[in-house]
């Protein structure tokens, strides 16, 4: 047996567009993250960026499960003595959705340069246009919460 890895001129790219509209931001960020990293293709590679890229459109209708959204708390700092600055998902989401998406799902990619650069693929709207229609996205199907409930 011989392992094979793909050179960067072998590897294609596909665009997916992803309408967030009730889903579970937990569950959306995972399957977005895996597609960002390139786990769905059977020449995925860790050390390599052999991911899609991924537009996310209606961000701001993503919905957090429990009540997480008033209970779980994003933390920034500002670089000084003190700055440990706190606010809700729900504030959050209400200031800019698109970002705290964004960040659920840099929370999910590798911490390195190759995890920088799989994030360069990823677009999020908070509204349902895109500008990324000449790339002719196609639609990408994640489950919804009932949905996997039924499967199981």
């Amino acid at each position: 047996m011989t392992t094979t890895t793909p050179k960067a001129s072998e590897i294609t790219r596909d665009w997916h567009v992803v309408d967030a509209e009730g889903l579970v931001l937990g569950r959306l960020a995972t399957e977005v993250a895996n597609i960002l990293r390139g786990k769905h293709k059977p020449s995925y590679t860790p050390n390599l960026d052999t991911g899609d890229h991924v537009i996310i459109v209606n961000a701001d209708k993503v919905v957090l499960t429990s009540g997480k959204a008033e209970r779980k708390m994003v933390y920034r700092h500002t670089g000084f003595p003190g700055g440990l600055r706190e606010s809700t998902y729900a504030q959050e989401m209400d200031k800019d959705a698109a970002e705290a998406v964004r960040r659920s799902i840099r929370g999910m990619v590798p911490k390195t340069r190759l995890g920088r650069q799989q994030l360069t693929k990823l677009k999020v709207y908070a509204g349902p246009t895109h500008p990324h229609g000449a790339q002719n996205p196609q639609p990408l199907e994640i489950a919804h919460a009932k949905d996997r409930s039924a499967e199981a």
